[in-house]
């Protein structure tokens, strides 16, 4: 009786242990797979010490408002969502900056600020935006809200070309504009004005990452099968072509409608919407695609981050087919952790990122904060670090 007991006993316990055994390897390899990247993936990005936030408003800058004629604190409110290139060995920053002219995001002017670096991580800004509404040709596309949400890239032979959000407060288009050294610019208008005779003008639309490749140590926009191509879109990334950078046709399909490249997921990071991030890169596994995702609240999003959280992915396209999508991260490979991250005017989390160059063999990601500061991760491709944790 006392054998059988034991024998039960016994059985029992190894069952048990099998059990927790079998329990703990699973979560062992969860806990190292879950968050690793693929092969094709940029990272990990890694946030320098003791560093962020690299830009943060300034109430005591002032310039003289040409619309309103009077002196504005052009970014005492707060600084945020920031473009970046490489010009004559040192990093620029363009960042949007908002003054007090009103309450809430979207309610108060946007103008862009200019901040420049030796290392990447310290600044130096100017005392003036450098684009901003005027009293020009733009005015009723730009007047009040401003000129939002930069991205911007350098063609082969040194033309930046910045892509940004024309906000009248009624309709948000994207806007191009170009320049020789980042701070003198001239405004072309929207881009989509003329593309299937104004067919896209007056719809809502923001949020341009243009390709661009690696070309030597210089990031260059490249054109595709004989066009220049660019991903936009908010809620789905979409697609452009142009011929000389300024004028734009959206992809369509047969009946004439947006094409649809990828699309908010259910259960993920970007169950609530996929926004374009900086610009786009062709390397040799394909185009990899930065992008934002809003984490959807309530069942439909991914539990294991905040609800409406904005967390940065990777989407890899064909690099013969540039509307064909191959795959995506399932998880962000960065996502607000930092207290300045998490507070601000978007409670809820953000790391919006907008602006990438590669300088002195890394890559330097700018970012937004919580749309109230400016933010550095760097990724060198060698010594990478893991991508940030999800738990």
């Amino acid at each position: 009786m006392k054998d059988t007991l034991f024998l039960n006993r016994a059985s029992l316990f190894f069952k048990v242990l099998s059990v927790l055994l079998i329990f703990s390897a699973d979560t062992f390899a969860q806990k190292n797979t879950v968050n690793q990247l693929p092969d094709w993936a940029f990272g990990g990005f890694k946030r320098p010490a003791h560093i962020n936030p690299i830009i943060s408003p300034d109430p005591n800058a002032t310039f003289i408002d040409p619309i309103l004629k009077k002196p504005v604190a052009w970014e005492s409110n707060d600084t945020f969502n920031p473009a970046a290139a490489i010009r004559n060995g040192k990093i620029v920053v363009l960042y949007r900056a908002e003054d007090r002219s009103g309450v809430g995001i979207g309610f108060r002017t946007s103008r862009l600020g200019y901040a420049a670096s030796n290392d990447g991580l310290h600044f130096s800004r100017s005392k003036t935006p450098v684009f901003y509404p005027a009293n020009d040709d733009q005015k009723k596309y730009e007047w009040p809200g401003g000129c939002e949400d930069p991205r911007v890239a350098v063609t082969a032979n040194g033309t930046y070309v910045v892509f940004y959000t024309q906000w009248n407060r009624e309709v948000p288009r994207l806007g191009v504009a170009t320049s020789k050294d980042l701070k003198n610019w001239t405004k072309h208008g929207p881009i989509f004005e003329d593309a299937y005779h104004g067919k896209f003008l007056n719809i809502p639309h923001k949020s341009a990452s243009i390709l661009t490749k690696l070309v030597g140590n210089k990031q260059v926009i490249i054109k595709i099968n004989g066009k220049y191509w660019m991903y936009w879109g908010e809620l789905h990334v979409y697609a452009a072509t142009s011929n000389n950078l300024v004028d734009w046709e959206p992809v369509v399909n047969s009946n004439g409608t947006l094409k649809e490249l990828i699309s908010p997921r259910k259960g993920y990071f970007d169950s609530e919407l996929t926004e374009c991030g900086p610009p786009a890169l062709l390397t040799d596994k394909g185009i990899i695609l930065f992008y934002n995702g809003k984490n959807k609240a309530g069942d439909d999003g991914d539990k294991r981050f905040n609800a409406n959280s904005y967390c940065a992915g990777q989407a890899l396209f064909d690099k013969n087919d540039p509307s064909k999508p191959i795959t995506r991260l399932d998880v962000p490979f960065l996502r607000p952790m930092e207290p300045f991250e998490k507070s601000g005017q978007y409670i809820n989390g953000t790391v919006f990122i907008e602006g990438m160059v590669y300088f002195q063999k890394k890559w330097f990601l700018y970012y937004g904060c919580a749309d109230s500061r400016v933010a550095v991760a760097v990724y060198d491709p060698a010594r990478p670090a893991p991508p940030d944790p999800i738990d």
